[in-house]
């Protein structure tokens, strides 16, 4: 078993939550928010890693011959991208919105928006 994509998701998972916590611009955390979800592309695309397996496609094998790597797995990377690429178009979108009503992205000079 290799350590080395957990490593790097980890990494990447501590860098954009490092990134996250010190933002001071709101388009500069859902830039970070992005990175943070890259995380899990890593992740999952490690989980569903085998040495030598080949794709899951079995028209000229037969089923259990040679490991191949799971399916599953890498629909929900895919499944996981798109909706990082939609959360991320839609925190844009806000962001965008209290740019306009609000003259700024600082979350600091926000008042109205405290509770």
């Amino acid at each position: 078993m290799h350590v080395l994509p957990y490593l790097v998701a980890a990494y990447v998972l501590l860098v954009g939550c490092y990134g996250l916590a010190t933002s001071r611009n709101l388009i500069h955390a859902v830039g970070c928010l992005a990175v943070c979800q890259s995380a899990t592309y890593v992740l999952l695309l490690a989980v569903g890693y085998r040495d030598g397996g080949t794709a899951p496609v079995f028209s000229d094998i037969e089923p259990g011959s040679r490991p191949v790597v799971d399916p599953v797995v890498q629909a929900l990377t895919l499944t996981d991208i798109v909706v990082g690429a939609t959360v991320t178009a839609l925190l844009l979108a806000l962001t965008v919105q209290i740019s306009k009503r609000h003259g700024t992205v600082d979350p600091d000079e926000l008042r109205e928006l405290r509770g």
